[in-house]
């Protein structure tokens, strides 16, 4: 546990470090904050008091003094907002220490993404609240957020695919700043997951004012009018009204296009503010060496013409952030009046989206699978006594020294191994109720379907081969759907035998078969349903209270093992190793557990 007391020194020692940053950061505000107002005050005052004295004391004594406040106004915000970055960064990192002791409940949970007929997340609590998803999940992009839920929902069943994302995996793992940047950037966003598909509806959808030639020659000419009245006003040739009618009208004349622009800006305008964000985790990825393929290949997808995607971001940014000016209204008017100023940004805007629309989805998607890349990282980083997996090309077996569940307390979890050397081959599992029989199942889907994805596995060693995984853990019965329990049950392992006879590979985990029916229909039923997967070909454990079931090794002594937990009384005492042992279960629990808690058992 050296390592993971390293891992935890260091997250505090970044606490540390960041509070003594966040200390002088208040400081600053507080000393620009209390100049602003020294030279606000001094500026008016000033003013006042040079006013009679002529343009170079005037300058010199009020107007400079205004223009260092102005300048100390963006000082302020930069430090607000440098505030604000290492307030979640400590917040970041004291969430990564709650993690390490086994309280994940700061991080989304993926609720939105249970699904009861998946082929193993429900049963393997893959999503919602204390589930693997939010055990891992660091992504601070709705689009990254996507990403990693579907990694979950739909695993690798390539080899060499496998291998890549390991490659990328283990490469951003060694680098906490980067990945600590990345979802610091995306955490100061307060935006809402439909801002990126109304991004991409925006980048998509035809320019309105550009494709229309009156308007785009508009601007110019209103210019070109505007400043020859000026002109001709100074000269004397006309006068001064003209110029200042001419500059009413067109005033007046703008407002026709205002409430364009104001919708516009109303849908998009704060979603597009997003983009900042992009442009920041897109510079520092830009910036970034990467040695994997995967990460090479997805460096290169943050491409534009002529300029870097970051660069090509953060001018659409200035320009949305610049369309915000209209909010002033002195501003706006005289701009309007003079270069039809709106008009003009808008259209800078839609030409901006006419180079780049093809681009912005493609960005957007590489930064989120990045952001994806990292919540895995950051799960291997804190977890360094996990190892990768080595993946197998050809024929089925599944190879496991010392299993453990990532969601169990380290110090507490007894782990267990797994030996499934050919196809067919089935695992039955007998045992006492709570002896840890569904524990077993579930940590070896779970160390199962994180190999798959490409992450690391709590186990000392494992090798495996990529079927897919389906599970039958906990099936309910459904009243909207008018549907039993058993019948519920029957739909699953009939869509378990369509895939097999569609030719699919299968790992199959399953828990008590047949649970819904009579124990002699069950029996007959289980014994039926597992010499059919034999003669399917497929791989697979079945846990079961039916000791009978561990007779089935007679029939296929290559291809089915027994193994059982088992449940000891010591000194009138029940008690559980948790421990995997050879052969059928030899004691039940259930009438000494009755007996324990007063209930009568009574023997004919």
């Amino acid at each position: 546990m050296e390592k993971q007391e390293q891992i935890i020194t260091t997250y505090q020692q970044i606490i540390q470090k960041t509070e003594l940053e966040l200390q002088n950061a208040r400081k600053r505000i507080y000393y620009i904050s209390l100049l602003r107002l020294i030279l606000f005050v001094g500026a008016v005052a000033n003013a006042i008091i040079f006013w009679s004295d002529g343009w170079l004391c005037l300058s010199a004594f009020a107007i400079l003094p205004f223009i260092l406040f102005i300048w100390l106004v963006k000082r302020h915000n930069f430090w607000f907002y440098r505030k604000d970055f290492l307030k979640k960064k400590i917040e970041i990192n004291e969430q990564e220490l709650r993690a390490m002791q086994y309280d994940f409940s700061d991080f989304d949970d993926g609720k939105e993404f249970v699904n009861p007929s998946h082929l193993y997340t429900l049963d393997l609590d893959v999503f919602g609240e204390h589930s693997l998803f939010q055990y891992i999940n660091r992504t601070a992009t709705p689009i990254g957020k996507l990403h990693l839920a579907n990694w979950f929902n739909a695993h690798l069943e390539n080899k060499e695919a496998i291998e890549h994302r390991q490659e990328a995996i283990h490469e951003l793992s060694t680098d906490l700043e980067y990945r600590q940047q990345i979802r610091l950037l995306g955490l100061l966003y307060k935006g809402k997951p439909a801002d990126t598909t109304e991004i991409k509806e925006w980048a998509n959808s035809p320019s309105y004012y550009r494709k229309r030639t009156l308007l785009r020659i508009l601007p110019t000419a209103v210019t070109i009018i505007n400043f020859l009245c000026i002109g001709l006003a100074i000269l004397g040739i006309i006068s001064a009204s003209i110029a200042g009618g001419v500059f009413v009208g067109f005033v007046l004349f703008s407002t026709i296009f205002s409430k364009g622009i104001t919708k516009l800006q109303t849908t998009y305008g704060e979603k597009l503010q997003i983009l900042s964000t992009y442009a920041d985790q897109i510079l520092l990825t830009e910036q970034k060496e990467m040695q994997s393929h995967i990460l090479q290949k997805l460096k290169t997808e943050l491409t534009s013409q002529n300029q870097t995607a970051s660069q090509a971001v953060r001018q659409l940014s200035k320009l949305m952030n610049a369309l915000d000016q209209r909010s002033n209204l002195l501003i706006s008017t005289i701009l309007n009046g003079l270069i039809f100023w709106e008009l003009r940004q808008v259209m800078r805007i839609e030409k901006w989206k006419e180079i780049h629309a093809s681009d912005l989805p493609r960005w957007i998607e590489t930064i989120g699978e990045i952001d994806a890349y990292c919540s895995l990282a950051t799960f291997a980083y804190n977890h360094p006594d996990y190892i990768y997996p080595t993946i197998a090309a050809q024929s089925f077996h599944l190879q496991a020294e010392a299993l453990g569940h990532p969601l169990m307390d380290r110090n507490k979890c007894v782990r267990n191994g797994i030996d499934i050397e050919r196809r067919p081959f089935f695992i039955i599992i007998t045992g006492a109720n709570m002896a840890g029989k569904s524990t077993y199942l579930r940590t070896v889907g779970v160390n199962y379907l994180l190999a798959c994805i490409g992450a690391p596995v709590w186990a000392k060693r494992m090798e495996i081969y990529p079927a897919r995984l389906v599970t039958s853990l906990r099936t309910s019965d459904s009243l909207t759907d008018n549907e039993s329990y058993f019948f519920a049950e029957l739909k699953r392992l009939k869509l378990i035998i369509d895939k097999l006879e569609a030719g699919e590979e299968l790992f199959i985990i399953l828990d008590e078969i047949l649970k819904g029916t009579n124990s002699m229909d069950k029996q007959k039923g289980s014994f039926a349903l597992i010499k059919q997967f034999m003669h399917m070909n497929t791989n697979g454990i079945i846990a079961t209270h039916d000791l009978l079931l561990g007779t089935l090794v007679d029939s296929f002594p290559q291809n089915i093992r027994n193994y059982c937990f088992e449940a000891d009384i010591t000194n009138n005492e029940l008690t559980f190793s948790y421990q995997m042992r050879n052969g059928v279960a030899q004691n039940m629990n259930a009438c000494f557990l009755m007996k324990k808690m007063g209930i009568a058992v009574i023997n004919d």
